[in-house]
């Protein structure tokens, strides 16, 4: 059976990405700090990470085009918070870091939440479970 995930996600600059992160508070695997083809951002306490890799090492893995982050959305990608002021605080630090807020901290379906864009335009969902 799976015992990690990994979430791959193409960056325009991995350099100027693992800045974002960072400033963000994630943690950076250890693994490939020294790498200039990928980083690994730890998510939690569940063994989910988010690989980052520049375009034209994600294509190569893919075969396909990539998309355009500005005009379409691939992915919506869900981190839970524990306190409001935890959502509030880090859409302070994406604002900080060069992130995109396109949802700003309410109330949504009866749970309390934020969405952003990194800097590479993905979307990131924060939410209270």
């Amino acid at each position: 059976m799976a015992k990690e995930c990994w979430i791959n996600l193409p960056v325009k600059d991995l350099q100027k990405s693992k800045s974002f992160f960072n400033a963000l508070g994630f943690t950076l695997n250890e693994r490939f700090s020294d790498s200039e083809e990928m980083a690994g951002i730890v998510v939690g306490d569940h063994s989910v990470m988010v690989m980052l890799f520049p375009e034209e090492t994600f294509q190569s893995f893919t075969n396909n085009s990539l998309t355009d982050t500005s005009s379409s959305t691939e992915v919506l990608l869900s981190i839970s918070a524990d306190t409001r002021e935890e959502v509030d605080e880090m859409i302070s630090k994406v604002e900080s870091a060069g992130g995109t807020v396109f949802a700003g901290p309410g109330e949504r379906n009866g749970m309390y939440g934020a969405g952003f864009c990194d800097v590479d335009g993905h979307r990131w969902n924060l939410l209270i479970m």
